[in-house]
């Protein structure tokens, strides 16, 4: 007998729970805004400039003389944390130095970055020998972050922007609109809870946040499709009834897809080490807004709009042979 984590024709009524769900999410919506503008993001190398060096060994590294060591070659802030492999012991350390800046203009703030990334190589060398392996070496400087910060958020708003346009002409602009201000308001409390917990915000963020997006979106028009359905089929009925057994006809997939995806994650999140970590708690976050908005702002949102009767009545005369 197969197992059933949700019941079938489960009855859960909510849209009578749309408004006190709406102003929730109202509020998270705010406080990030709030978050982002006050404390900003955390914004990783990537974004900011700077020298990231991950060096690996045969022999365990002692955190505390590594750090000590390239601190004292005053390049700045630095930070040097341990990389662990799947088993969970110690195998190597990430170090990365804040941006160098240079008297001049943007070539010698680069090769600033440039003499720092060797310096630090030089005296990891000379503290822990010459047979550690640099397994990456990554110099970004402040011209190229700049372009990055730019392309991320454009790469956002594109996608953001394309998804409109594929739900408005799938459907009608009432979803579209519904659509839309879930995935806006998935994106906004994201950035907010990388503002408030301070993680680093960097590149694997922004394909993190992409896939959010994508995923959060998927879910969406799964329950949207269910809605045009029955539209169809129930002339009468009244729409927050009709949103009702919507949302519940796809309850169980909703909750297997984002379940099976989460122990995927959380996997990750526990064995894949400090590198993936800022990544697949994105992901894992996105997992858990992305479901609450297809259930409580994208579907609950149409009755703000109102969804056109006659539509799915026209849309079913136009299915008929």
């Amino acid at each position: 007998m197969p197992l059933k984590i949700i019941p079938d024709n489960t009855k859960i009524p909510f849209t009578k729970w749309r408004r006190l769900a709406l102003a929730f999410s109202a509020a998270l919506v705010a406080a990030s805004i709030v978050a982002v503008m006050t404390l900003g993001l955390n914004f990783g190398v990537d974004f900011r400039g700077g020298v990231t060096i991950e060096v690996v060994d045969d022999q365990p590294i002692d955190i505390g003389r590594v750090r000590s060591t390239v601190s004292d070659l005053g390049l700045g802030n630095v930070k040097v944390q341990a990389i662990q492999d799947f088993a969970g012991s110690e195998e190597g350390v990430l170090v990365v130095v804040e941006q160098q800046r240079a008297e001049g203009g943007a070539e010698e703030n680069e090769a600033a970055q440039q003499r720092a990334s060797e310096e630090v190589q030089a005296a990891l060398r000379g503290l822990l020998g010459e047979g550690i392996e640099f397994r990456k070496i990554e110099v970004v400087g402040p011209t190229v972050s700049g372009e990055l910060i730019q392309r991320g958020a454009i790469a956002v708003m594109l996608a953001i922007g394309m998804m409109l346009i594929y739900i408005w002409f799938r459907f009608e602009w009432q979803f579209s609109l519904g659509a839309i201000v879930a995935l806006v308001h998935d994106v906004i409390i994201t950035l907010g809870m990388f503002a408030a917990t301070r993680l680093e915000f960097n590149l694997s963020i922004i394909a993190a946040i992409l896939t959010i997006v994508g995923y959060s979106m998927n879910d969406t028009v799964v329950v949207y499709d269910r809605v045009r359905e029955n539209l169809r089929k129930y002339k009468k009925k009244p729409l927050p009834e009709l949103l009702d057994l919507s949302i519940n006809d796809t309850l169980s997939r909703t909750i297997m897809t984002s379940g099976t995806t989460l122990l995927a994650l959380l996997s990750l999140y526990v064995l894949g080490g400090e590198v993936l970590r800022g990544f697949t708690f994105a992901m894992i976050w996105g997992i858990v807004i992305g479901t609450y908005s297809s259930i409580f702002v994208a579907a609950p949102f149409l009755t703000l709009t109102g969804v056109r009767r006659e539509w799915g009545k026209a849309a079913a005369a136009a299915a008929t042979p």
